[in-house]
């Protein structure tokens, strides 16, 4: 297998057929680095990639928002 000048990999129809993968589905790639290998994972539950990424950021911000409506963005004197 080889990595595309893009970072891309095909995985093989038999991979593919043994794991039920289908075009379109999301799958997760699990990195081994003691087995020195990476692991190919089909996505279950309905979470897709934006949503584990949105999931995985949750709390991670240090601006404070308000949400109230109370707050207005205003342009800078020029």
């Amino acid at each position: 297998m080889r990595i595309s000048s893009r970072g891309r990999v095909t995985i093989p129809i038999d991979v593919r057929r043994s794991l039920d993968l289908h075009p379109g589905d999301e799958v997760a790639l699990v990195v081994d680095r003691k087995a020195g290998c990476i692991r190919i994972a089909k996505s279950v539950g309905g979470l897709g990639r934006g949503r584990l990424i949105a999931e995985s950021l949750l709390g991670e911000g240090d601006v404070d928002l308000a949400t109230d409506g109370n707050h207005r963005c205003e342009a800078p004197d020029a």
